[in-house]
């Protein structure tokens, strides 16, 4: 009885290590998360100074800021929709970092300094797509876009698992912490790379008196196949104009409804 007692013993701790071991690396993995993205973010506002050599127009100072950067209800569903994108993006955390892995060893995420709110600079994150040198190959690729954005259909720096992440919009999934940080929005317009706002004309500025984010008018009704930068422009302004809750609403239902049909998509 002893024997078979203790036995027993041994098949439930078996089975119990089972269960804890995947779990303890989802925690892990987590955490790591986290923490990682912390002190990237932290490191980050000790150089914004340096970076952000950026001549922003007086009209835009002196513009009232737009009511969607001071909206309660938007903030609220803000913070909501990130802890919801969040709790999704840890659960496929270790399926897609094995898979980014297995097809291209290196980093699993790829962080950007961006331009957000007037100009404001932050670190945007998203699940690496392309080849972990994909910055210093970028000379190297055509540009397929019209005026100051950055286009190529077949890009070869994109991995074949990055296709996938790019056509499902997995990639994005990370700025969800943006957007909790408040550095981002889910509806606003997307943010620019610093390089492309110093060129930016005066009138470019109006899309950035909104915060950036994860989604907009050109993602939802377009996504990829709008390449001409200056449309891209009128209908941030456009978005500006017909903001209300219920917009930033049926966006966010256009964009699901865009990429579960892959429309536009790279």
């Amino acid at each position: 009885m002893w024997a078979a007692e203790g036995s027993g013993r041994c098949i439930y701790m078996e089975e119990m290590d089972e269960v804890i071991q995947p779990w303890s690396l989802f925690c892990t993995c987590s955490i790591t998360f986290f923490i990682s993205m912390l002190y990237s973010s932290l490191s980050a506002l000790q150089v914004l100074d340096l970076d952000n050599d950026i001549a922003v127009p007086d009209n835009l100072w002196r513009a009232a800021i737009h009511p969607s950067v001071t909206s309660k209800f938007k903030r609220c569903l803000d913070i909501l929709g990130a802890l919801v994108g969040l709790s999704v993006t840890l659960i496929m955390l270790i399926p897609i970092a094995i898979a980014i892995q297995l097809d291209n060893p290196g980093p699993v995420f790829y962080s950007q300094m961006r331009c957000g709110y007037r100009g404001r600079p932050f670190r945007i994150w998203k699940f690496r797509s392309m080849v972990a040198n994909a910055d210093d190959l970028k000379p190297l690729v055509e540009n397929q876009a019209e005026g100051l954005i950055f286009k190529n259909a077949q890009d070869p720096r994109i991995t074949r698992v990055g296709s996938v992440l790019r056509r499902t919009s997995l990639d994005e999934f990370p700025q969800f912490w943006n957007v909790l940080k408040g550095d981002m929005s889910l509806v606003g317009t997307r943010p620019p790379t610093i390089d492309e706002v110093r060129r930016y004309e005066r009138h470019h500025w109006q899309r950035l008196n909104v915060k950036p984010g994860l989604t907009g008018r050109w993602q939802a009704e377009g996504r990829s196949t709008i390449k001409d930068f200056e449309a891209i422009v009128k209908m941030d302004v456009d978005y500006q104009v017909q903001w209300s809750l219920g917009y930033d609403l049926t966006l966010i239902w256009r964009t699901v409804e865009a990429v579960v049909l892959s429309r536009g998509a790279c």
